[in-house]
């Protein structure tokens, strides 16, 4: 979830092992890793950056895309609908990290 939007939902294995939206992943990435010589060596390991909006006047569209190293024109243009990335995996995202299992969900089915 972010500033009070649902951007991924899924088993805990295929969030961890198959993350489609770029929040689930920079949160993935910002989990420590308790070996030193690991984080030294990871250089794939850019957590979110960015000032967090105001959640009183989120951006338009996606609400992560001032923050988001993939978003284009169309996330300010445009609210992202869930989509299925797998069997109960579902991401807003116009960009998302992996291939979409299918095309947008209406948003009654998925709440």
């Amino acid at each position: 979830m972010y500033l009070a939007k649902i951007v991924e939902l899924g088993s805990g294995d295929d969030i961890y092992l198959r993350a489609a939206h770029p929040y689930t992943d920079g949160l993935i990435k910002a989990i420590p890793i308790p070996d030193p010589a690991a984080t030294k060596d990871s250089v794939d390991r850019v957590a979110v950056r960015g000032e967090l909006p105001s959640a009183r006047n989120p951006p338009s569209g996606c609400r992560f895309r001032t923050r988001c190293p993939r978003a284009q024109d169309l996330c300010a243009e445009k609210e992202p609908l869930l989509r299925a990335f797998g069997p109960g995996h579902v991401a807003a995202c116009h960009f998302p990290l992996q291939d979409s299992a299918e095309g947008p969900l209406a948003a009654a089915a998925v709440e």
